[in-house]
């Protein structure tokens, strides 16, 4: 590159003055530094483009990465259920073949299982998980905590009239 020290920029100021001369200087000056700048921002524009198009290939392979992951992944998840499957048919084909159910019910009870679940209400302990929510909740997120009538809480809420005088 181009050394220009403080001597040689003071010879080049000489020489143009010399050939230029003062009048015209200060405009050839100003057309110098503008061509510079307009010079400088097209270098910035290229290396920013530059720039971005490494970026973009940079995407590019980290995104062809994911998606090899992602379908390695895949065929895992699908080798898994499909091994899951299998050991699933393996294990519910004793339930399905007529022959061997009174067997495995036979079996089942011994162990203390029957075939069909027993039904169990939802709400089973309703009643003890509201006791156990804090005073402070139920007082923030507005739960009735004491039983009041319809007419009751109407009165409640009834606006207060003010006598006539």
């Amino acid at each position: 590159m181009i050394d220009l020290g403080v001597s040689k920029l003071a010879l080049i100021g000489v020489v143009a003055l010399v050939v230029i001369g003062p009048e015209k200087l200060p405009k050839v000056a100003r057309m110098v530094g503008t061509f510079l700048g307009k010079a400088q921002r097209y270098v910035a524009d290229v290396k920013a483009e530059v720039n971005r198009s490494i970026e973009l290939e940079e995407l590019k392979k980290m995104k062809d990465s994911v998606e090899g992951a992602a379908k390695d992944v895949e065929s895992s998840i699908h080798s898994t259920a499909s091994d899951f499957e299998k050991s699933w048919q393996d294990a519910t084909q004793a339930y399905n073949s007529p022959t061997s159910s009174t067997d495995t019910a036979a079996a089942l009870e011994h162990m203390g299982q029957s075939l069909a679940p027993t039904y169990q209400h939802p709400k089973k302990k309703w009643r003890l998980k509201q006791q156990a929510m804090p005073q402070w909740y139920k007082t923030r997120t507005k739960v009735r905590t004491r039983v009041q009538s319809g007419a009751a809480r109407v009165a409640r809420f009834r606006p207060k009239r003010t006598p006539l005088a």
